[in-house]
């Protein structure tokens, strides 16, 4: 028994194109749209699984809704001598009304059932009046981001050039203060010297008095001794002279 027609509308129908450069991921969009008055479940298979990345690969479209289908081409090097074998398979079937679980329906589900549609994979080169044509806008625009940096650069100027004298004096006065805080800090910083240094020569003298203080002391108290000593020599002579009068 032949499979029903595809009630989903493909678009693009029969082909899928990939424009390079391949050095990176190339994206195709892939549109389903149910027309129906039923929910359709659906399901995109490829030749080359390895090669191509697809979200989302399977779901629902309610009636009347679309799904935008992403195929990703993972990058290769490309040959332009060697024509694409790869394929596409998109696989619809109409939701039951009591679905719990999609994957059991396609399970479940007889060939009579499921519809499909293929589709081919096409690789296409930028030609060089594209190229071109891009070059032309990055020079483009290369240029308006260089106008646009040049007048960025030229308003500080016409900036600085409009200062009108009150801004002028107000510049003028504030670096004469700032000269003022300057000479007030090295008069302070100066003081503090002249006091360190008064500080330090009180504190020598003090030092210097106290030896000074000790020393006549010491001179004081051995020359009392000397004193002393003279006297009881003196003594000793008047007694041994009067004990030889006595006599």
């Amino acid at each position: 028994m032949a499979r029903p027609e595809q009630i989903l509308v493909l678009e693009p129908q029969h082909e899928l194109k990939f424009r390079g450069p391949f050095t990176d991921v190339v994206t195709a969009t892939l549109k389903l749209t149910n027309p129906t008055d039923r929910n359709v479940c659906f399901k995109v298979k490829t030749t080359a699984p390895r090669r191509y990345c697809v979200r989302p690969n399977s779901g629902i479209i309610d009636a009347g809704n679309s799904v935008n289908v992403s195929v990703m081409l993972q990058p290769f090097d490309y040959d332009p001598n060697e024509k694409s074998k790869h394929k596409f398979m998109v696989q619809s079937l109409l939701a039951p009304y009591d679905m719990t679980d999609m994957e059991g329906v396609w399970k479940e589900a007889k060939p009579e059932e499921l519809m499909d549609s293929k589709l081919r994979c096409a690789f296409e080169m930028p030609l060089e009046n594209d190229k071109t044509h891009e070059s032309e806008s990055n020079q483009t625009i290369s240029s308006s981001t260089s106008s646009v940096k040049t007048e960025h650069s030229v308003l500080p100027k016409s900036a600085s050039a409009s200062l009108d004298d009150g801004e002028v004096k107000k510049i003028m006065e504030e670096c004469k203060r700032l000269q003022m805080e300057v000479q007030r800090l090295r008069e302070e910083n100066k003081q503090i010297r002249e006091d360190d240094g008064l500080r330090k020569r009180k504190v020598t003298s003090v030092a210097a008095s106290h030896s000074s203080g000790m020393a006549t002391s010491a001179v004081r108290d051995e020359g009392l001794s000397t004193r002393v000593l003279a006297i009881c020599v003196l003594l000793f002579v008047i007694g041994v002279i009067i004990g030889k009068l006595a006599l």
